[in-house]
């Protein structure tokens, strides 16, 4: 790896001091440049001498909104510049995506396996959301429980006949239209007799027979979204 100069941003002095030392021990071809404890330090070192990489922490002065705002202005207004977020905000996902939305190039977190050269290697060589293993093992996990829904789902529609019609006909219910309205979309070239009569397929297969008495669209659509027929993520209106 070539040499790497390096902007810490850092609120906490013992932390900074920690992250320095990594440098100096595990990162030898990265020189730290400058270091800011606050985001009025840190713009002016740009000035000064521009990094090839900035490791952020996202909570600066008690607020988790900064770091991020710092992310997205570099991204806008230095766009070949890489920025690693380096934070102990490990159980806060919703300000990851905040970062990582902003244009941050990865994140590790201050748990586990702590700042590598690989990392610092993989940034520098292009390649984006570089994690360390506690975020992975998140990541991962997410992406299995994605995987089996999925399934789930296909299955379910393989097992109950379920074709594109009788899905987006379900949607549309889940979604509080009428079969008036069902009947106005563009892709559903039904009238309300045969909107009524694939309603009713639907019923009974989709419940058993000592189930089927007084199922009304509200019913059928929630049995929908147990078997997994229906993704609740993703229930979005066609075309009218």
């Amino acid at each position: 790896m070539n040499k790497v100069k390096v902007i810490i941003v850092e609120d906490v002095k013992l932390e900074l001091k920690g992250t320095e030392e990594i440098f100096r021990h595990e990162i030898p071809n990265a020189e730290v440049i400058g270091t800011a404890m606050t985001e009025a330090e840190f713009w002016p070192l740009l000035k000064v001498d521009m990094p090839d990489l900035v490791l952020l922490d996202l909570g600066l002065g008690g607020s988790t909104t900064i770091g991020v705002e710092i992310c997205a202005r570099l991204h806008r207004e230095y766009p070949a510049l890489k920025v690693l977020i380096f934070t102990g905000e490990v159980l806060n996902e919703k300000l990851w995506v905040d970062a990582l939305n902003a244009g941050a190039d990865g994140i590790i977190l201050k748990t586990g396996e702590l700042l590598t050269a690989i990392d610092v290697q993989a940034v520098m060589e292009g390649k984006k959301l570089v994690f360390n293993y506690p975020i992975l093992e998140k990541i991962v996990e997410r992406f299995k429980q994605s995987v089996a829904v999925e399934q789930r789902r296909q299955e379910a529609v393989i097992n109950y006949d379920i074709d594109e019609y009788d899905e987006r006909l379900l949607r549309h219910l889940a979604l509080g239209y009428t079969k008036e309205m069902i009947t106005n979309l563009k892709a559903m070239p039904f009238g309300i007799k045969s909107i009524e009569k694939r309603q009713n397929e639907l019923v009974n297969r989709l419940f058993r027979s000592d189930e089927r008495v007084g199922v009304n669209a509200c019913r059928l659509v929630t049995r929908a979204f147990e078997l997994r027929i229906l993704d609740i993520d993703n229930l979005e209106p066609d075309e009218e």
